[in-house]
């Protein structure tokens, strides 16, 4: 069975949502943040970096939420997570799975990180975010999700990042994205996985 190590808050709940989608269970270890909500040393123990999520399976210790979901889809012959192979939407998705971490994550830190803080976001970090939203809000086409009404790897990869975004209320001022955030939470395999281990984003 595969183990999940699970930080509390966190893109773990991606895995989490993944498995339950599938229908395959795993030992979770969870792990409590600190006072400063940072990962406790503990993880380090896992991964020399201290990240989560980390899975355990046959030996083989895998980080990185993207890889991951990827290895999931591969490992039980998933094809209800993505478009179909050889196709152009097989490639966008491709793409945007990839563009969550590369490129939106650190954007979205930029508003997300002081607004946690209780800090005025920096001008440049707002207008950075809403250029990556109205991409975003351009990628969802007629909705409800990225590729219809049925979540795909890319839209679990979004789940966390769009969760943080509107904990802190920097959703406010899009309601394209505001909807589909809703719409992610309304998917069984979400629902299973914060029912399980709790919600993505730390209560306000």
């Amino acid at each position: 069975m595969i183990t999940l190590h699970a930080l509390q808050y966190s893109r773990a709940l991606r895995v989490s949502w993944l498995l339950a989608d599938l229908g395959q269970p795993c030992n979770r270890v969870d792990y409590d943040r600190t006072a400063d909500f940072h990962a406790p040393d503990s993880l380090s123990r896992v991964h020399p970096l201290g990240k989560s999520p980390v899975i355990e399976d046959e030996g083989e210790v895998i980080a990185e939420s993207a890889t991951i979901l990827r290895y999931l889809a591969a490992k039980f012959d998933d094809t209800t997570h993505s478009p179909p192979p050889g196709s152009a939407a097989y490639w966008h998705h491709a793409a945007l799975l990839d563009y969550v971490e590369s490129s939106f994550a650190e954007v979205a830190a930029g508003g997300i990180m002081p607004a946690f803080r209780g800090d005025p976001v920096p001008q440049d970090a707002s207008d950075a975010i809403d250029r990556h939203l109205a991409y975003l809000a351009q990628a969802l086409g007629d909705g409800p999700l990225l590729f219809g009404d049925r979540a795909m790897l890319a839209d679990i990869q979004f789940s966390y990042i769009i969760a943080m975004l509107d904990r802190v209320g920097l959703l406010k001022n899009h309601p394209r994205i505001a909807a589909y955030w809703d719409a992610l939470q309304q998917q069984p395999g979400y629902i299973a996985a914060v029912d399980a281990a709790g919600p993505m984003a730390p209560p306000a």
